[in-house]
C-alpha cells in the first residue's frame, strides 16, 4: 500500500515524539504525548498488606501518568514465569519484581531479555550463581541490616526504660536462614543487643518456614515451650507479620504483656490492627518503612528507564522510623504521604 504524503508527515510528528521521550531531560514532560505505556508488578505474597501498599501506590502513579500497571502474583518460580509470559503476551515492556526465591535472579532476567523486557527488583534483590547481588538488575528496598540494627536498638531502649536485667531476659530470633533478607535484618537486630550487653547465651532460634503471622507462631511456640524458666521475652524477625506470630504464641503460653517486647519491620496493616486496640500487647512496635514509596519509585525507575533509557541505580536503600502504640498514627501519616 502506497504510503500519501499525509501519512509521511504524520510519521514525522511522531518521530519527533519518539526522540523527546529519547532526551534525558523530556521524562516529565513527554507523557502526555507517550502512546500507552504497560507494565507489570510481580509480588510473591499478593495477601500481604505490604504488597498490596506497593502494586497499589504503583498503579496509582501509573494511572496518573499514561502508565497501565497489570498487578501479577509469582508466589513460586512457575507462577513468575507464567506471570512474564503473560505480560510479553499483553504488550507490556517490563516489570518491577519481588521474587519468591531470591536465587531465580538468573532464570527471570533471562526470561525478561528473551521477551525484551526491562526489570527492576524491589525489597527482595536477585542473587546470581555465585549468590551476590546482581548489580545488572536495578533494585529498591531497605538494607536489612541497618533496618535490623534499629530494631536491636529500639529493644535495647525499651528493655533499660523497663529496668531489666539481661541476665533475665530471652530473645526469641525467628529466622528464615534461606532468605538473605531475613539474614540481614535478625543478624543486624542481633548485632545492635550484644553490643548493648544482652546476653549472646540467652538469644535463642525459631526456624520459621512460612514469614506469615502463622509461621512466627509455628516457630516461636517450641522456644517459649523448651525456655519457660524465661519469664521476660524480646521477640524479633524479618517482619511484623511474623513477630506477631510471635506475640500470640507468647500469649498462648500465658505470658503477660508487660513481659514481651515484640517488635516488628515493614509498617503495614497487621502492624496498625494491634496498634489500634485499646490495650498494648506484646507487640511494642515495628520499624516502618513506606511500601507505598517502595512501590511508586521502583515504577518511576522501570518507567524512566523504559521511555528515556536512563538506567535506575544499581541499588537504592531506603531507611525506617520506629512506629508505637503511641505514635503510629502520625508516623503512618508521613511513610503514606
Amino acid at each position: 500500500m502506497q504510503i500519501t504524503k499525509r501519512q509521511l508527515a504524520k510519521l514525522g510528528i511522531a518521530g519527533a515524539a519518539a526522540s523527546l521521550v529519547g532526551a534525558p531531560g523530556a521524562f516529565g514532560r513527554a507523557f502526555a504525548a507517550d502512546a500507552p505505556l504497560k507494565i507489570g508488578f510481580i509480588v510473591k505474597m499478593p495477601e500481604q498488606a505490604w504488597f498490596i501498599n506497593e502494586q497499589t501506590a504503583s498503579a496509582a502513579w501509573g494511572a496518573a501518568h499514561g502508565v497501565t500497571v497489570v498487578k501479577l502474583a509469582g508466589s513460586d518460580g512457575e507462577m513468575v514465569m507464567t506471570a512474564i509470559d503473560n505480560l510479553s503476551a499483553q504488550g507490556a515492556k517490563g516489570f518491577v519484581i519481588c521474587p519468591p526465591d531470591v536465587k531465580l535472579g538468573p532464570a527471570i532476567l533471562a526470561r525478561a531479555t528473551a521477551q525484551n523486557m526491562k526489570v527492576v527488583s524491589v525489597d527482595d534483590r536477585f542473587l546470581g550463581p555465585d549468590g551476590q547481588p546482581m548489580a545488572e538488575v536495578p533494585h529498591l528496598g531497605m538494607s536489612g541490616y541497618k533496618i535490623g540494627q534499629q530494631v536491636g536498638e529500639a529493644l535495647a531502649a525499651e528493655m533499660q526504660h523497663r529496668g531489666w536485667s539481661p541476665a533475665d531476659v530471652a530473645a526469641c530470633r525467628i529466622t528464615d536462614a534461606e532468605l538473605p533478607t531475613a539474614r540481614e535484618r535478625v543478624q543486624g537486630a542481633t548485632d545492635a543487643l550484644l553490643k548493648h550487653g544482652f546476653l549472646a547465651a540467652n538469644i535463642f532460634d525459631a526456624p520459621q518456614r512460612t514469614t506469615d503471622t502463622e509461621g512466627g507462631s509455628n516457630a516461636a511456640s517450641p522456644v517459649f515451650a523448651r525456655h519457660g524458666n524465661f519469664k521476660k521475652w524480646l521477640i524479633y524477625a524479618l517482619n511484623e507479620e511474623t513477630v506477631l506470630g510471635g506475640v500470640r504464641a507468647s500469649e498462648a503460653f500465658h505470658l503477660p504483656a508487660e513481659s514481651v517486647i515484640g517488635i516488628g519491620i515493614n509498617g503495614t496493616g497487621a502492624a496498625f490492627a494491634e496498634f489500634s486496640k485499646p490495650q498494648q500487647t506484646g507487640f511494642f512496635g515495628t520499624v516502618g518503612v513506606s511500601s507505598f514509596l517502595h512501590g511508586r519509585q521502583s515504577t518511576i525507575n522501570l518507567v524512566n528507564w523504559i521511555r528515556t533509557g536512563t538506567r535506575p541505580p544499581a541499588n537504592t536503600e531506603t531507611t525506617g522510623v520506629l512506629m508505637t502504640h503511641d505514635n503510629w498514627q502520625a508516623v503512618k501519616a508521613k511513610l503514606e504521604a
